[in-house]
């Protein structure tokens, strides 16, 4: 096969031998007399050569050593996983329409009151025809948290996935931010405060619109007072729900590290999550003090009037408590799970911040359902160091576990419990015990009085059998709004009919 290649060095020995002036007139004379012959002999020797080192690399994979099968080859494909292609994302058209100025939203309040708020907030601006700038989380609140959106949500995907309803713009444009007129902002607050809980969107249109036209930038510098749960138009509400749902993702790195958690828990069998709101700044807050010591109660009171936008500073803990409005305790928690008929030996996700009392506390919990955890227990320090003094980012976390537990119980019906209450909805009406917590404190009283066990767990179980996150009307009480079923915990605009067959989404 090479015998080609050894009569072309034989003739090149021959060339020197012949000397220097030899050479150049036989090369000069080959040149002239033959430039065709010397191009083919230049080609039929660089193809001869080549068909040699394919020879031999494909010898050397079959009897070579080691090392040389370690070689790249013409004709072995290495099992490498090559990187994987991201889908093209098809993205809505742009809204084209007449631009009306500019609103600036801060929102107010913990993750989930935020989350809500921001879906109102696009609301608002997609019907008054305005750019929306990123809003601002809030910084001051109990919590102290510096997280901006784009530290908790997927800031890009946020303004993409809405762009065919209203342009959201991450910062004011340059040239407008000298004409902000900051003396709107408390006045429009309270304009939107005054008629978003009570009217139609229609009223914050004809009252904050002049006001975005005069200014070209209105401010509000708080959104806790939201749109109406009910009486509006039905692209509206369906837009609450898409911006919720699919707009609000969170960034890639809370996704994957409750991705990582649900794994874990998964691994050991089905969880349940509870929603133990039983922190500091909730008894605080709420003066709820069953259980505690007189020190404890002392401490609590201090904090209530050491923040002064906490209106309510003189409370009746007792009377609070029998009307429902006090999250229950860890020890009536343990109670209502078993009375419910919670297997004792099922996983909980313990979803919330640090219980007061500590494992004082929780002792009686602990001892009914021993397969206690949380975040803190299931990661290391170095999976939760980035969101150590970032509440809302610890909160998100606990948000996606929520979603995907088997049941999900709170104790208390905050923000979080009914913003994911409707999130489970969505996903298929998956099993959430809402429980009626007026009703339920009396039962217990009663148990450590005169009832006995099987009737007080029967009878939790009847109380709550209606009350699992299954299909069911929004309660509309038009002249008690704040009376009536929070639109986030039942969206029932965005869900499927109750006739229709469930599926998961």
């Amino acid at each position: 096969m090479c015998k080609s290649v050894n009569s072309v060095k034989e003739w090149e020995v021959k060339v020197k031998l012949l000397g220097n002036g030899k050479v150049a007139k036989l090369k000069n004379s080959m040149v002239s007399k033959s430039p065709m012959k010397l191009w083919i002999l230049r080609a039929i020797t660089t193809a001869l050569l080549w068909t040699c080192v394919i020879q031999l690399m494909a010898l050397g994979e079959m009897w070579g050593p080691r090392l040389l099968k370690g070689w790249p080859s013409c004709f072995s494909h290495p099992e490498v996983e090559l990187p994987s292609v991201p889908a093209k994302v098809v993205l809505p058209p742009k809204r084209i329409y007449k631009n009306n100025g500019y609103l600036i939203v801060s929102c107010n309040g913990g993750l989930n009151q935020m989350r809500a708020a921001i879906c109102d907030m696009v609301a608002i601006a997609r019907y008054l025809n305005v750019t929306l700038i990123v809003p601002e989380l809030d910084k001051t609140s109990f919590w102290n948290d510096p997280s901006e959106f784009q530290d908790i949500f997927d800031v890009h995907h946020f303004i993409t996935s809405l762009r065919d309803e209203v342009r959201i713009l991450k910062e004011l444009p340059p040239r407008l931010k000298n004409e902000l007129n900051w003396e709107c902002s408390t006045h429009c607050h309270q304009l939107v405060g005054q008629t978003c809980l009570t009217t139609s969107i229609r009223n914050v249109c004809q009252q904050i619109l002049p006001l975005v036209q005069k200014y070209k930038v209105v401010h509000l510098n708080k959104t806790d007072a939201r749109l109406a749960n009910n009486g509006l138009p039905l692209e509206i509400q369906k837009l609450r729900c898409r911006v919720n749902f699919n707009a609000l993702r969170f960034t890639s790195q809370i996704e994957e590290l409750g991705r990582r958690v649900v794994r874990i828990l998964r691994e050991k069998g089905p969880f349940l999550v509870l929603h133990l709101r039983y922190e500091i700044d909730m008894l605080a807050f709420s003066g709820c003090t069953q259980g505690c010591n007189s020190e404890e109660v002392e401490e609590l009171t201090r904090m209530r009037y050491a923040y002064p936008w906490w209106k309510e500073k003189v409370i009746n803990s007792e009377m609070k408590r029998k009307e429902g409005l006090c999250p229950l305790t860890p020890e009536e928690t343990a109670l209502v799970l078993s009375a419910l008929g919670i297997d004792p030996n099922v996983q909980i996700y313990i979803a919330a911040g640090e219980i007061y009392g500590g494992d004082k506390r929780m002792k009686s919990l602990a001892t009914t359902f021993p397969n206690l955890v949380r975040k803190e227990t299931l990661l290391g320090p170095s999976d939760l160091k980035f969101f150590q003094n970032h509440s809302s980012q610890m909160a998100a976390l606990d948000y996606l576990v929520s979603l995907e537990g088997d049941i999900f119980v709170p104790t208390y019906d905050g923000n979080m419990a009914k913003v994911v209450e409707g999130h489970r909805r969505f996903l298929g009406f998956k099993k959430t015990i809402s429980l009626d917590r007026k009703l339920l404190v009396g039962l217990i009283d009663q148990y450590k009085g005169s009832l006995s066990w099987d009737e007080f767990s029967t009878t939790m179980k009847e109380v709550h059998a209606d009350r699992m996150g299954s299909p069911k009307p929004r309660v509309i009480i038009p002249e008690k709004p704040k009376e009536e079923d929070y639109f986030y915990a039942n969206p029932c605009e965005c869900l499927q009919l109750l006739d229709e067959p469930l599926s998961s989404t």
